[in-house]
C-alpha cells in the first residue's frame, strides 16, 4: 500500500502550497498594518491622540468590550493596558445587559470594538454609557455606523481585505484592531514614563518576572563566593576554584575590595611548569567587570552577552558582596 505520510519537500525544491498560503496571509495582513500607519499620519492621528488623552485623564478604568473575534481582541487589549500601567478590564458585549453593566462606573472610559459598528448586542452598552455620560471610544471601520454615531471619539480603521480568500474570516481586521490597541497602550506607557521597575510589579511570574528581578536575587553570597587574598599561591587559588565550582576565583585586598579575577581561561592562557607556585597577582585579570546588587537581571544579561563572559562579581561600595554565574540565570529561566 502507498504511504499516507505527507511527502517532504527539500529546501531546493518548490515552495509547499501551505507556505505559499502563509506568505499570502502575512502579506495581506501587513498591508492592513501599513494602511493603518498611513491613516495615523493623516486624519486618524487626531482621533487617536484624543483617545489617548481621554484615557490618560480618566479617574477610573478602561472598559474594553467586543463580540466574536472583536471580543477576543478586546480581551487582549484590556490585558495589555492593565499590564502596562493603565487599569483596564474586559466586558463581554452580550453579557453586559445581564448584570455586567454594574461593573462600569461613571469614572470609566468604554472602548468598544466592532468592525461593522452595527452589532445589535452593542445597543444595551451604548445606551447605558449615554445614560450615565460615560465617555466611549469606538474602534470600527465605519464611523457612520450606529456605534460610530454614538461614540465620543471614533478611531476609524481603514478598510482592508481579509487574508481569507473569500474576504470573510476576520484576519486582517482583527490584526488591525489589536495593533491599534497596542499603539494606545504604548502611547500611554511612554506618556507617563512607565519604567521597567513598575512593569515588574505586574509581572512577578514567568520569564518576564524572572528577568525583572535584581542581581541580588540571583547572586551567590557568603561562603559560596570563591575568594582569595592578594599574594595567594596559585595552587591554593585552583583549589578554591574547584571547591566553589564557578570556574573562577575573586582576588581581594585587605579591605575586601576586588582587585582581580582568575578564570579557567586565565589558567589556559598562563599554562607553564611553575604555574601552581606563582602568585595570583601575576595571573589575575585586573579590574574585572563588576555590577551592583540593585541592577536588573535584564541589564545583567546584556553585560554578560556584550562582554562574552559567564561570571560577574557583585560589589557594593567597592566591597565584594556576591557573584553571579550564567548557569544560575539559566536555571532560573532568565537567560
Amino acid at each position: 500500500m502507498p504511504s499516507s505520510k505527507p511527502r517532504m519537500t527539500s529546501s531546493s525544491g518548490p515552495t509547499p502550497a501551505s507556505v505559499e498560503s502563509a506568505l499570502r496571509t502575512l502579506q495581506t495582513e501587513s498591508g492592513g498594518i501599513n494602511a493603518l500607519a498611513a491613516a495615523l499620519r493623516g486624519p486618524l492621528g487626531e482621533a487617536f491622540a484624543r483617545a489617548v488623552d481621554l484615557i490618560r485623564n480618566a479617574k477610573g478604568r478602561v472598559v474594553v468590550t467586543g463580540l466574536g473575534k472583536s471580543g477576543h481582541m478586546a480581551r487582549k487589549i484590556a490585558a495589555t493596558l492593565a499590564s502596562t500601567g493603565t487599569p483596564a478590564f474586559f466586558v463581554h458585549t452580550a453579557e453586559a445587559g445581564h448584570g455586567d453593566l454594574g461593573m462600569i462606573t461613571t469614572d470609566d472610559v468604554v472602548m468598544a470594538l466592532s468592525w461593522s459598528g452595527e452589532q445589535p448586542e452593542m445597543k444595551t452598552l451604548v445606551n447605558y454609557s449615554a445614560r450615565f455620560a460615560i465617555p466611549m471610544i469606538a474602534v470600527t471601520s465605519n464611523a457612520a455606523s450606529s456605534l460610530g454615531q454614538a461614540a465620543d471619539i471614533v478611531i476609524e480603521l481603514p478598510k482592508a481585505r481579509e487574508a481569507c480568500p473569500h474576504n470573510l474570516a476576520p484576519t486582517t481586521s482583527t490584526m488591525m484592531q489589536v495593533a491599534i490597541g497596542d499603539a494606545i497602550a504604548i502611547a500611554l506607557l511612554e506618556g507617563r514614563g512607565f519604567t521597567a521597575l513598575e512593569f515588574a510589579h505586574f509581572h512577578p511570574g514567568g520569564k518576564l518576572g524572572a528577568m525583572l528581578k535584581f542581581v541580588r536575587d540571583y547572586m551567590r553570597t557568603g561562603a559560596e563566593i570563591p575568594l582569595k587574598p592578594e599574594g595567594t599561591k596559585m595552587s591554593d587559588a585552583v583549589v578554591e576554584m574547584s571547591a566553589k565550582g564557578l570556574g573562577c576565583v575573586c582576588i581581594v585586598n585587605a579591605a575586601n575590595e576586588v582587585v582581580g579575577i582568575i578564570t579557567d581561561g586565565d589558567l589556559r592562557r598562563h599554562m607553564r611548569p611553575d604555574l601552581l607556585t606563582a602568585s595570583v597577582d601575576e595571573i589575575m585579570t585586573r579590574q574585572p567587570k563588576t555590577v551592583p546588587p540593585s541592577m536588573l537581571a535584564t541589564e545583567m544579561i546584556e553585560v554578560l552577552n556584550t562582554r562574552k563572559i559567564t561570571t560577574l562579581v557583585v560589589t557594593e561600595a567597592d566591597k565584594v558582596v556576591g557573584i553571579v554565574h550564567l548557569h544560575d540565570l539559566l536555571r532560573a529561566g532568565v537567560a
